[in-house]
């Protein structure tokens, strides 16, 4: 699918050396648009003076916003205060930021983490206000949520238009493989990589290996948020992701089958399993955006891998 209409557009990126951010920059600048990336030291979304002097020199036309403070479910439960605040007030000064440099449009890139704990599957963005987030990571998720809160409220006084969308558990190059911070792929990942090269015989994972989830790798992701950026000015919220559902057991075998790992798999149940289930209904997003994943897992994965596999053991720690 092609992203047409920002040529020659200046588009401001917070976050855009992160993760996510990497590859929106990728997609921004082969469309040739005016690409705006600043790193935190260069403007810092926490600080709200920083982030509107950065938005109102830069006078981009459109910013999306990707900068937040992230981490898997063991980093959500040593920093519940800090992710709910920093998530808080990265939203809230750049919405501030956009409104008072007279930006034309905001894309907001939510988590899959705001919708409630027993949401049905699929997800459908009208249940996303139907319940409390699943415990483990709820502050984080009632942050992201709240955001759009805030982009329906600046449209309704100001005018101020854009975009909210809702994707999966993302994975691939560039993600953090920190077992400290990252997120389930990058985790298991990187145990059955490790456990490969040095021969052991077995790797542990957190919970029962039963809950299931919707995984998006990051360039389709970031096609999304390019075609929002083009031409999306409703904030009716849009989920982003690919209909496949698969349990944690699931994953965790292809992973070590990716990874090479022929060991044993281990689950330790007194680790938390985290949300049940989930898994995205997105209509919405192929009838608004004219999108749709194309890359599988498995084509996901090994790109993945081959990418972790080529960085530095200093990187790769």
């Amino acid at each position: 699918m092609s992203v047409a209409g920002l040529e020659g557009t200046r588009v401001f990126v917070t976050g855009g050396r992160g993760f996510l951010g990497r590859a929106v920059c990728t997609v921004l600048t082969g469309v040739k648009a005016q690409v705006i990336a600043p790193t935190r030291a260069e403007a810092d979304m926490l600080d709200a003076a920083s982030c509107r002097a950065a938005v109102r020199e830069a006078r981009p036309s459109v910013l999306v916003h990707l900068a937040a403070s992230v981490g898997g479910i063991g980093a959500n439960q040593k920093h519940p205060a800090v992710f709910w605040r920093e998530n808080m007030l990265m939203g809230v000064n750049v919405l501030d930021a956009a409104q008072q440099a007279g930006v034309a449009r905001v894309v907001v890139v939510g988590t899959v983490c705001a919708y409630p704990k027993h949401t049905p599957v699929p997800f459908r963005e009208s249940s996303l206000w139907d319940g409390y987030p699943e415990e483990t990571n709820a502050p984080y998720g009632v942050a992201k949520r709240a955001l759009w809160t805030g982009l329906n409220a600046y449209k309704d006084e100001f005018g101020l238009a854009g975009a909210y969308l809702l994707p999966a558990n993302l994975y691939g190059p560039h993600d953090d493989f920190d077992l400290e911070t990252s997120h389930v792929i990058p985790a298991m990942l990187r145990k059955c990589e490790e456990a490969r090269v040095a021969g052991r015989s077995e790797v542990r994972l957190w919970g029962t290996g039963t809950p299931t989830r919707e995984f998006l790798y990051v360039e389709d992701c970031a096609r999304a948020v390019a075609l929002a950026a083009a031409k999306i000015d409703d904030p009716a919220p849009m989920n982003l992701g690919t209909g496949r559902e698969i349990s944690m057991a699931e994953l965790a075998r292809l992973i070590a089958k990716t990874t090479g790992f022929a060991g044993t798999l281990t689950w330790d149940p007194s680790r938390p399993d985290g949300q049940p289930r989930r898994a995205l209904e997105t209509s919405e997003a192929r009838a608004r955006l004219g999108w749709s994943a194309s890359t599988s897992l498995e084509d996901g994965l090994a790109r993945t891998v081959a990418w972790y596999r080529g960085q530095s053991p200093v990187r790769r720690a």
